[in-house]
């Protein structure tokens, strides 16, 4: 029973190095998964020298050495699998090997058997899809107590003389069994608690990084203005709770939150050698208050001492800074540093997503320009010789008409939001079909089939006009008898349905073929609602062409007289 005691005893100079080691940064090999080669080797080199210590802190036993060995071996292929294992088990064997005795051989064999066997639960456990359970104390203990078990059982076979061999078993089995176990079952839990400890640390992390990328994302997409600057550096040291937030461009403090706000003012020139050290050489600056202190080129009294400068960059061009600082009473957390780097990087993207989003924007209203300027100059000379004709024979007719031609021209040379009304879009296109209405005669007749309650209905502007166009200047146009056109508006099912039909069937081309507003219309929609709705073309030659546009049904699109459908 002492020995049992004795080995206990060294075992926990084993414990002591496992925690050491738990603080290490190879923990975080520990993690269940494939290692890297680089990995292996540091866990190689970590296990082997449990083993050999193990061996070093034994006790002279009758010719032999009474050990824990067997933890560093069991443990590397349980952590690492076969091959590391075996590895830890070969060297540590040939470490003991090296010290003599009848046991030498038998002890080096056993102990790489040992390794063999925890690689062999870490491969049955992998395969049965359950890594976590290589870091269960249990596993750890039955493991271990099995190989040294085995062990004993080589011991028996191999050394010699055997009546020394069976005496020594005798001696030595329960308490070697019972220490190593033990603790080998100590050391995985201890590295069990410290992983957990440091998945609820990144799991904090996680849930705070999200809470400010949800409070500052929308805020940032407004653009980076000292206004939306302030906003944000409110909330970054509402979340961190360090001592004080700066955000920078380039020349200036567009915002600055916390201790020091008194000569710390916004507007203020960046003079700091960290922040300019930012600005100009695209990196990270940490001055961590021990062996680089931040002195406060304001003011002397300043009570900052720590401060990390993270740059924020838009297309790899440095355009400002994002400063934490603590002050000298207080540690900087890593945990605050991480943070603020990565919130760094977050809001770099986003500002890239937020440019990306105004160019496309440019864009798209570059080409509704270029619609209404193609449209513009085709519809205002046919307009013209339709009045030109229908001035000689009734005057009123053409005066009105005239004020049809202004109403469409003002209307489209008048800037207007992106969003309008249905009621604003029908306004728009009923001058439009009135001077085509004059043009075809008896030959156009127009129906609508709207309801009313969806006259609230906001659409992208300047939808409507180019399916109208195109179903009367590929159409219509083209008919010898009447023609007719149908515009609907409905709610169906979870939709909102737009169609402009027409009764000529003469342009049954895909929606990739079409012309530049038909497809501008489709891609204007997809934008702004996403790329699921949109518009469909369904034709039947000769017959009918029918551009359905397709919109949500969501709350604030439509009111409540969509609630049945």
């Amino acid at each position: 029973m002492s020995l049992i005691f004795e080995l206990l005893q060294q075992t926990a100079v084993i414990i002591v190095v496992a925690y050491l080691f738990s603080k290490s940064p190879a923990m975080d090999y520990l993690s269940g998964a494939r290692l890297q080669p680089r990995q292996m080797l540091v866990l190689y080199v970590v296990f082997s020298l449990f083993s050999i210590l193990g061996t070093y802190t034994g006790l002279p036993i009758q010719g032999a050495i009474a050990n824990t060995r067997a933890i560093g071996a069991v443990l590397a292929g349980l952590i690492g699998g076969p091959i590391l294992g075996v590895a830890v088990g070969i060297t540590a064997g040939l470490h003991r090997f090296s010290l003599g005795g009848f046991t030498a051989f038998s002890c080096g064999i056993s102990t790489t058997v040992e390794g063999l066997i925890g690689g062999l639960v870490f491969f049955f456990l992998v395969q049965r899809k359950k890594p976590e359970q290589l870091f269960l104390p249990s596993v750890a203990f039955l493991t271990t107590l099995v190989a040294e078990i085995l062990q004993m059982s080589i011991i028996l076979l191999l050394a010699r003389p055997f009546g020394d061999a069976v005496a020594l078993v005798k001696v030595i089995a329960l308490p070697m069994i019972c220490a190593n176990s033990i603790g080998a079952a100590l050391f995985m839990s201890m590295v069990r608690d410290q992983r957990r400890m440091r998945d609820k640390v990144g799991a904090r992390f996680s849930a705070k990084a999200f809470t400010v990328a949800d409070r500052t994302l929308g805020i940032l997409s407004r653009g980076f203005s000292p206004e939306t600057a302030r906003e944000m550096a409110e909330v970054i040291r509402q979340e961190t709770g360090v001592g004080a937030v700066a955000i920078t461009d380039r020349e200036r403090i567009l915002a600055f939150s916390g201790i020091g706000s008194d000569h710390h003012c916004t507007g203020n020139p960046v003079v700091s050698r960290w922040s300019k050290q930012a600005l100009a050489e695209n990196k990270v600056v940490f001055a961590d208050g021990y062996t680089d202190h931040f002195q406060c080129p304001l003011s002397s009294g300043c009570p900052l001492r720590s401060a990390l400068v993270v740059p924020l960059r838009l297309d790899q061009e440095v355009i400002g800074t994002i400063s934490l600082y603590e002050p000298k009473t207080k540690l900087f957390l890593n945990i605050n540093r991480s943070f603020g780097e990565g919130l760094a990087t977050l809001y770099s993207h986003q500002l890239l997503r937020s440019r990306y989003e105004e160019q496309k924007s440019l864009l798209i209203q570059s080409e509704l320009k270029l619609l209404q300027a193609q449209v513009n100059p085709h519809f205002l000379f046919n307009s013209l010789n339709t009045i030109m004709a229908i001035v000689r024979k009734d005057a009123n007719r053409a005066r009105q008409l005239l004020m049809q031609l202004s109403n469409f021209f003002r209307t489209n040379l008048k800037p207007q939001s992106d969003i309008v009304t249905l009621e604003e879009e029908l306004n728009h296109i009923s001058a439009y079909l009135e001077i085509e209405k004059a043009r075809f005669g008896e030959r156009l007749t127009v129906n609508h089939e709207i309801d009313p309650a969806l006259l609230d209905l906001r659409i992208p502007v300047f939808t409507l006009q180019p399916l109208i166009e195109n179903a009367i200047k590929h159409g219509i146009a083209d008919l010898l008898e009447r023609g007719q056109i149908w515009i609907r508006v409905y709610c169906q099912e979870k939709l909102i349905v737009i169609e402009v039909e027409d009764n000529a069937g003469n342009y049954c081309e895909s929606l990739n073929s079409q012309g530049l507003g038909i497809r501008l219309v489709d891609r204007r929609i997809k934008n702004v609602y996403g790329s699921e709705y949109g518009l469909t073309i369904d034709c039947e030659p000769q017959q009918k062409t029918l551009v359905q546009v397709k919109l949500p049904l969501v709350k604030g699109v439509a009111n409540d007289s969509c609630a049945n459908y």
